[in-house]
């Protein structure tokens, strides 16, 4: 099941209009935006207890956590990230 995730191809379509990533539009996508969902859960949470997590760790982690999510979805876009006027590619 793991070689599925490493396999080649899209997992989300590009925006019609800007700059970025769209839907998902395998499995795959859907899975990488609950996991970044479920860590910025779990790091609020963490918050959320008085002496469990530092403000200035979670910040960090916020930040790793976001720029993995990140550069994984513009990896992984059709086309890559690049501006789009509107045009079916």
């Amino acid at each position: 099941m793991l070689h599925k995730l490493f396999a080649k191809g899209d997992w989300f379509a590009p925006k019609r209009f800007g700059y970025g990533a769209g839907l998902p539009i395998a499995w795959q996508g859907w899975a990488l935006i609950v996991a970044w969902l479920a860590s910025l859960a779990g790091l609020v949470r963490a918050l959320q207890e008085p002496s469990s997590l530092p403000a200035t760790l979670a910040g960090a982690l916020f930040a790793l956590v976001t720029a993995i999510f990140v550069s994984l979805a513009a990896k992984r876009t059709r086309g890559g990230w690049k501006w789009r006027w509107g045009e079916r590619d």
